[in-house]
């Protein structure tokens, strides 16, 4: 695997780009009709993923979610985002994997004033053994330990739905190949096309609103499958 594939947002911005090329792929099939639709698919698929890479590297800091919507400078939200705090430790915490029906993704789980909070990440292949660690922001750049990682998404001050699972207390020897195995491309790509089963529906959906025959249909089952890889995959999907 390439090392610019390795990087946590390769495998998010390559669904982008899969998802927009199957609208241009049907683009000179449609009529005026289905080609307004396929156009507002590419628009919600890059701006949506402009919006989630803006979070990603700190450009953009959305309002804690849970307990309430705050609206706090990124500065005073909480200690784990605190710029002030550099050169000691925001604060201590871990990598947890949530398992909720089909959505699994990487999360941080810290403590501050007695508080526990979550922040979910980016899969990293290095966070499967990563160990409780001191985590960091400076400027917008998270880190725990040395390993930086990409926010997926907001602040939690409740707990995940679903399972979640902590990563090992000691070293495990077989965690790096299981790193290497989880952010293998083909098995990213089976685990978020589960989201796909209901690409057939939503073609006929298509073809209910916007009209047309098969073509018509397998054109948007194309669009709407990869549009279903594609979503999971910007909200940070954990294939370990």
């Amino acid at each position: 695997m390439s090392s610019a594939f390795r990087h946590p947002l390769a495998y998010p911005v390559l669904t982008a780009g899969g998802a927009l090329v199957a609208c241009l792929a049907w683009t000179p099939f449609a009529d005026p009709e289905q080609l307004a639709m396929l156009v507002t698919v590419a628009l919600i698929v890059l701006g949506y993923t402009g919006f989630r890479l803006a979070v990603a590297f700190g450009w953009f800091r959305p309002a804690t979610s849970g307990g309430g919507v705050r609206t706090e400078s990124a500065e005073c939200r909480h200690p784990a985002t605190t710029p002030g705090l550099l050169g000691s430790p925001a604060a201590t915490g871990e990598r947890v994997r949530q398992q909720h029906r089909l959505t699994s993704r990487s999360w941080l789980e810290y403590s501050v004033d007695g508080r526990t909070r979550w922040l979910p990440v980016y899969f990293d292949p290095a966070l499967v053994t990563v160990p409780a660690a001191a985590i960091e922001s400076i400027g917008g750049t998270v880190r725990i330990g040395t390993l930086r990682v990409y926010p997926a998404g907001r602040h939690r001050d409740s707990e995940p739905a679903g399972r979640l699972i902590d990563n090992p207390g000691r070293a495990d020897p077989d965690g790096p190949a299981r790193a290497a195995r989880s952010a293998r491309p083909g098995r990213r790509l089976l685990l978020d096309a589960q989201h796909a089963v209901a690409a057939p529906f939503a073609g006929l959906l298509w073809i209910y609103v916007a009209g047309g025959g098969v073509g018509a249909y397998c054109g948007a089952t194309v669009v709407a499958a990869a549009v279903a890889v594609w979503l999971p995959a910007i909200r940070g999907s954990d294939p370990s």
